[in-house]
């Protein structure tokens, strides 16, 4: 069950944050210009059919996490961002 439904970002209003497991997205959708890259790179976190659309808790392990940073970092707009949990 998705219990994060993309809670608005204190830090920037603009950006919704979904939390994971092992780190969170943020997105603007402002931003965006809807190349794709995330949802054919991790189709199982980046859904557009489902609500909330971002996913995080999926990558639940350190090799998922990591593959969503290399993912959220060809956003060509940074519209998603990795927020990183304090260590």
């Amino acid at each position: 069950m998705i219990k994060n439904k993309g809670k608005e970002n204190m830090q920037d209003p603009k950006r919704k944050l979904y939390t994971g497991p092992l780190v969170d997205v943020s997105f603007d959708s402002d931003l965006c210009i809807h190349s794709g890259n995330c949802v054919r790179s991790m189709p199982e976190i980046f859904n557009v059919k489902a609500r909330p659309w971002v996913n995080p808790s999926v990558a639940d392990t350190a090799q998922k996490a990591d593959f969503l940073r290399n993912v959220v970092s060809t956003c060509p707009r940074h519209a998603l961002r990795i927020e990183e949990h304090p260590a």
